[in-house]
């Protein structure tokens, strides 16, 4: 899809311009990935948060922030362009931490965690993807990077 004169299809300004499409290919599912992540991890958060807040608050409003990490970086994977890049790299490695230290408190002290938050156990209710997923943004990302060297900076 191009853009119009007006910006991006998204509704910002036009990305700027890189060596490869990140709305083709690989970048597409895992744009895709990541917004069905956001969709979920808002969902469940938004509905513990309402519902059962004072049963674990922290493990919810990891749950929260899990979702907002994940809409900013499907939004930056799917700008693209050195502003979007930058965007989901700071996601990805914020992502990347979040489900390390989470993962790793969950396990070590399970009673802080009475309910499981979608990066506990290094995300285990969710297959293990939320420990994945920021590992294929930042290797996605470092592809776009070398692709866009390789292309002149165009």
């Amino acid at each position: 899809m191009a853009d119009s004169p007006l910006g991006s299809p998204l509704g910002g300004p036009a990305p700027e311009p890189t060596g490869i499409d990140t709305a083709r290919g690989p970048g597409r599912v895992l744009v895709a990935v990541y917004g069905v992540f956001a969709l979920a991890a808002g969902a469940r958060a938004a509905v513990q948060l309402a519902v059962q807040f004072d049963e674990a608050p922290v493990a919810y409003l990891l749950s929260a922030l899990a979702a907002v990490v994940y809409v900013v970086a499907t939004v930056g994977l799917a700008r693209g362009g050195r502003t979007g890049r930058r965007t989901a790299l700071a996601a990805c490695a914020v992502e990347l931490t979040g489900v390390l230290v989470v993962g790793t408190l969950s396990l070590a002290d399970p009673e802080a965690f009475p309910d499981a938050t979608v990066w506990s156990g290094y995300g285990q209710g969710y297959g293990f993807i939320p420990l994945a997923l920021p590992v294929l943004g930042l290797l996605w990302l470092r592809h776009l990077s070398q692709a866009d060297e390789e292309a002149g900076g165009r």
